[in-house]
């Protein structure tokens, strides 16, 4: 079963020199969509394929616009900034070729330092959200005290299924994009991974955390260390537009 795999670039090129040489082994073709001018790197790997844009788009449309341009059974979707280990792409497809109905895979992640990254988390509650996206955070840490949304207590060592997980470095059902009509464009930046996996979870798609595959991610969070930024508001326009689409949701308050 062949493995696309996706990356998104936004000036991200010197990324993507660390990358691409760890990527390419790993999977059957790879799309790099060029975002901006300057978002390829100086040398590319053989078999690397760049599609420029001609103006920049949504990380959602860019997305699909990978996918368009590749066929493989499984799509790979990775942030430019990960370092994946060797065969984290494997034991991520060999377990999920074992799950009909599994749609969505995701790796164990650590940061620079090694330390456990919370990736599998729980679909996105009205009063979390509140807490991690105003100054309530200073007096509430969500990484400390937001437990259960992030699964603080819960560094497993086998499989579990999730409600969403981090978009950073995802496998992903082709057969479940095509069901689902791929990622909501709507979305500027932020939230259209937990609509993905929410998607997926009403059409009968699973999500699986597979923490034998690994990978490392200085994740920016650059959401959660600024309040007033364009970041912020991004964020809070994807919410708004998630809760919109999937009004069920303000039940879980």
């Amino acid at each position: 079963m062949s493995v696309s795999a996706v990356v998104v670039s936004h000036g991200h090129g010197r990324e993507l020199e660390k990358l691409l040489p760890l990527l390419v082994p790993q999977v059957d073709d790879l799309v790099v969509v060029a975002n901006t001018h300057g978002s390829a790197p100086a040398a590319l790997p053989p078999g690397v394929h760049i599609l420029e844009n001609a103006r920049p788009l949504r990380l959602a449309a860019n997305i699909n616009l990978g996918l368009a341009a590749t066929a493989g059974e499984w799509v790979l979707f990775s942030n430019p900034d990960v370092v994946p280990d060797a065969g984290a792409v494997a034991a991520l497809r060999g377990f999920a070729v074992t799950r009909p109905r599994c749609g969505v895979a995701g790796p164990r992640t650590v940061w620079p330092d090694g330390t456990w990254q919370p990736t599998r988390r729980d679909f996105p509650t009205v009063g979390g959200t509140l807490v991690r996206r105003t100054p309530l955070r200073r007096l509430f840490p969500p990484l400390e005290r937001q437990r259960a949304h992030y699964h603080l207590d819960e560094d497993v060592d086998g499989p579990v299924e999730a409600d969403w997980l981090l978009g950073a470095f995802l496998l992903m059902r082709r057969a479940m994009l095509d069901e689902l009509g791929g990622f909501d464009e709507a979305y500027r930046h932020y939230v259209e991974d937990i609509d993905l996996c929410y998607r997926a979870m009403r059409a009968g798609w699973e999500r699986w955390y597979v923490p034998a595959a690994r990978i490392t991610h200085d994740w920016a969070q650059v959401t959660d260390t600024r309040f007033l930024s364009r970041h912020t508001l991004w964020h809070v326009r994807g919410m708004a537009r998630f809760v919109l689409t999937h009004p069920e949701t303000l039940s879980r308050l």
